[in-house]
């Protein structure tokens, strides 16, 4: 691994700061253009602009983790966003507002980022990965369940968004510091499985800009479509984020016994039906049912995404890249879904995104597939206590491929050799080669 293991509370934390504002996103944008002079569509392309800003940091900043440590990346990006965020809460014209909305997106991507780096190199990237999605997911419900009721305007959830980041920064302290030492080799490699990776990129970008265009209008959906008021739209986003809470607890329960390619497929094309049904809901029940469903979905269908990123490369690097794309959609997503919606009307835009939703299902699912996400146990390797089988670490240690048996080789017989025996009787034993010469052949064992 690149770094030292630390515990995975710090890197939830700042999971969490980094991820709070895209969940956000329906009440930030609905404030928008109700507290400022902003068209639907503008207060979407701030949304969009914000989520943009968020995907340039893990694109600029995937590589230079290890390189500037990981506490001070970190706390760079939370600072950025406690200052970005705060000002654009206080802010009451525009400029100011768009300005602070690109410094503290910069500063959550940041955060993720580094967030990113470091649980693809942890023990269980699955595990810590949907914890941190346990913990935004909570707090994004209880602030959808509190803003409501402290007043109108932008600043609310901003400012939230910006006291989470305050709230992190002195955890960092338990994330490591610049490394002294020079990368080892495997650090400094290539990417590995770059088809694999830029197919998962690709269509996760897809994916998660279906995602982004129907939840950044939700909150126009629930309360011109659905006829909810503003503060039982508050609720159904808290119980959809509830029953996320509830989808995440499952799949950490299930880990990885159904593989990725079920969960990733088979969760897609639900997902795609949800969004048409709450797109297309024109009552405060077909409104809460599709949002609570989809929302109990997304978050497992994301937790096995962010695990077959992380798989990908030991580094973290296609962690990052994916989740950066992933920001990318959801950059796109609040104003792609007001363009859709204008155009074609709320069910329209929900038919667009599922059949758009079936189409990425595929070829995520053929990636989840061919990859498998998981090391296999070699034949003849010796499984440590608790941790890698020793054909896979000897694998991904440098050592000749010779030494490490290969798949479906048969056992070699031991041969038991007295110490007094002569030489000629051991070369007859190995055949014509030696036993250094026999011991580097695949699938010998010698004794």
């Amino acid at each position: 691994m690149f770094a030292p293991r630390t515990s995975p509370w710090p890197l939830v934390a700042l999971f969490t700061a980094g991820y709070l504002p895209p969940y956000l996103l329906p009440t930030t944008v609905g404030r928008l253009d109700t507290g400022l002079p902003l068209s639907a569509t503008q207060a979407g392309a701030i949304g969009s602009a914000l989520l943009l800003s968020s995907a340039s940091a893990g694109f600029l900043l995937a590589s230079r983790v290890r390189r500037s440590g990981a506490r001070a990346l970190a706390r760079l990006g939370l600072t950025l966003a406690v200052l970005g965020y705060g000002a654009a809460a206080l802010a009451g014209t525009v400029p100011a507002v768009v300005l602070g909305a690109v410094v503290g997106g910069f500063g959550s991507g940041t955060a993720m980022t580094v967030a990113a780096t470091r649980i693809a190199a942890a023990r269980d990237p699955h595990r810590a990965s949907t914890l941190g999605l346990l913990s935004v997911s909570a707090l994004a419900g209880a602030v959808y369940l509190t803003v409501p009721h402290l007043g109108p305007g932008h600043g609310l959830p901003l400012g939230a968004i910006a006291l989470t980041a305050l709230a992190v920064w002195p955890l960092t302290a338990r994330l490591p510091g610049r490394a002294g030492a020079a990368p080892a080799p495997h650090e400094t490699a290539p990417l590995p499985r770059r088809r694999s990776g830029a197919v998962l990129a690709v269509t996760v970008l897809c994916w998660s800009l279906a995602q982004n265009s129907l939840w950044g209008v939700s909150g126009r959906i629930g309360l011109t479509q659905a006829h909810l008021g503003d503060a039982a739209l508050g609720a159904v986003f808290a119980a959809a984020l509830g029953a996320g809470l509830v989808g995440i607890l499952a799949a950490g329960a299930v880990g990885s016994r159904l593989g990725r390619a079920m969960p990733i497929g088979g969760g897609t094309v639900l997902i795609a039906g949800c969004i048409a049904v709450s797109a297309a809901a024109t009552t405060p029940l077909t409104f809460a049912g599709g949002e609570i469903a989809w929302n109990a979905l997304y978050p497992v269908v994301l937790s096995y995404l962010i695990g077959l990123a992380a798989s990908l490369d030991p580094r973290g690097r296609w962690a990052v890249l994916v989740g950066s794309a992933s920001s990318l959609g959801a950059a796109a997503g609040p104003l792609t879904g007001s363009v859709l919606s204008a155009r074609a009307g709320f069910a329209g835009m929900g038919l667009v995104l599922g059949a758009g939703l079936l189409l990425v299902a595929a070829p995520m699912t053929a990636v989840a597939l061919h990859t498998g996400g998981r090391r296999l146990l070699l034949p003849g390797a010796v499984r440590r206590r608790g941790g890698t089988p020793a054909a896979v670490v000897a694998a991904a240690t440098g050592t000749p491929s010779g030494a490490v048996p290969e798949v479906g080789a048969p056992e070699q017989p031991v041969v038991e050799i007295p110490v007094d025996t002569p030489a000629a009787t051991v070369r007859g034993a190995y055949g014509t080669a030696g036993p250094r010469q026999a011991a580097a052949v695949p699938g010998s064992a010698a004794g």
